[in-house]
């Protein structure tokens, strides 16, 4: 078993079961699968219990494989039409990689309908997994809408009030300034938490954050300007802490009170209440981002290999539909997993209206549920991951080397142009 602060992804906090675990009774010559990462495997596996006492005479089965190994798996599956599974999990981050290829199946056609449901979401989850000739190729579980976790007792401690966090990005860098001189807290764990919200946040409406929509890069622009510039002065302050995220001595700053903030998606309450750092329970609060910046952390969108067996479609379609529209499924998922529901009905649960004890009983899912309806989206292009690691890279330069911040954006810049179209 893996000790999960030692893995960068909120998905993997659960040990992952490893290879594959079948559910149901052994009819079929074949069985139903389903591919799926940590935790997310646990919600399918759930599923599939009932849908096997439905189905007697269908066997099923979740394929489940680390976050990365799941990802690297599909799209060598998708590219070779080899070991194709019958349902693909698949985490936003990766979304544009696959999206903007030919591998997944159009659910927008009349043979699933697709569209039909687009109301029934968040608009954001829906239009982020259109491909680019505006068609639905996957479906949206669960999001992460973004908010700003701070410690109550820091900030007061500090004589700043909330509103000094999240009235401006400068605001909030300098109200670090005097967290960190008051009491010895860093404001962040590593700086590159701030550089990608501010660089999201300023994203034009249609666009993506790396590439406009003609797909040409756009690192040269002010938001990424602004992000360095605020980075920089982040890390000459010494501001940040250097710890990255899920590591054991990130979460071990946050038992002891030596980090004032955190840029997360909503779920990061249950993983420090539950594991990280329950000890601080009451001591933390959520507002939204600074100058009303929403944007999702994370999320799970189900797809149906273009290529999978095509009498086994209608089925794949009915278990997409399960894991996506039923309220009550989205709301337990929500319940167990902190898998905040991209599914409208499910919003509407009492549950959100309750207190977060965590978060000192503030009513936390109120704030996340606002974000949720707000958050633009946001177009992916197939070498997102690719861009982010580039633009990763050259802000080291500047943080490390004192690389000037124009030649390190037009060093990034002229990669990805290299780059985008192949």
């Amino acid at each position: 078993m893996q000790n999960p602060l030692s893995i960068p992804r909120r998905h993997l906090l659960a040990a992952a079961l490893g290879g594959a675990a079948g559910v149901g009774e052994a009819r079929t010559e074949r069985p139903l699968t389903v591919a799926a990462f940590p935790l997310v495997d646990v919600i399918a596996k759930d599923l599939l219990k009932g849908w096997s006492q439905r189905h007697p005479d269908i066997r099923t089965q979740v394929i489940s494989r680390q976050y990365d190994d799941h990802h690297t798996a599909m799209t060598t599956a998708l590219s070779t039409s080899g070991h194709l599974p019958d349902v693909i999990a698949l985490e936003t981050s990766y979304l544009g990689r696959f999206s903007l290829g030919s591998g997944l199946e159009d659910l927008s056609a009349p043979a699933f309908g697709a569209e039909r449901f687009r109301d029934g979401f968040v608009p954001f989850a829906i239009d982020t997994a259109r491909n680019r000739q505006g068609a639905i190729v996957a479906m949206p579980s669960d999001i992460g809408p973004g908010s700003l976790f701070y410690r109550v007792d820091l900030l007061a401690q500090a004589g700043l009030t909330e509103a000094d966090l999240t009235r401006s990005w400068e605001g909030y860098v300098e109200a670090g300034m005097q967290i960190k001189a008051r009491t010895g807290a860093y404001l962040i764990g590593d700086v590159r938490l701030l550089k990608d919200i501010i660089v999201r946040a300023g994203t034009p409406p249609g666009e993506g954050q790396f590439f406009d929509n003609e797909g040409r890069a756009q690192v040269t622009s002010p938001r990424f300007v602004r992000a360095f510039e605020l980075a920089r002065k982040v890390r000459r302050q010494g501001l940040d802490a250097r710890v990255e995220v899920w590591f054991n001595d990130w979460a071990e700053m946050l038992k002891r009170g030596r980090l004032a903030t955190e840029i997360s998606g909503g779920w990061m309450a249950g993983q420090m209440a539950n594991w990280v750092a329950p000890g601080t329970a009451g001591k933390w609060r959520v507002a939204q981002l600074p100058e009303n910046t929403f944007c999702s952390y994370g999320g799970t969108y189900y797809a149906i290999p273009r290529r999978s067996a095509p009498e086994r479609k209608q089925l794949a379609w009915q278990l997409v539909q399960e894991l996506t529209l039923d309220r009550q499924r989205q709301l337990d998922a929500f319940r167990t997993q902190d898998a905040f529901p991209a599914l409208l009905a499910a919003q509407d649960d009492a549950f959100f209206d309750q207190p977060v004890p965590f978060l000192g009983g503030q009513h936390a899912r109120v704030l996340w549920r606002e974000a949720a309806r707000r958050i633009p989206a946001v177009k992916m292009h197939k070498q997102q991951k690719f861009a982010d690691e580039v633009v990763n890279a050259e802000l080291d330069n500047v943080l490390e080397y004192g690389k000037p911040i124009p030649k390190a954006l037009a060093d990034a810049q002229a990669l990805l142009v290299h780059r985008a179209n192949r």
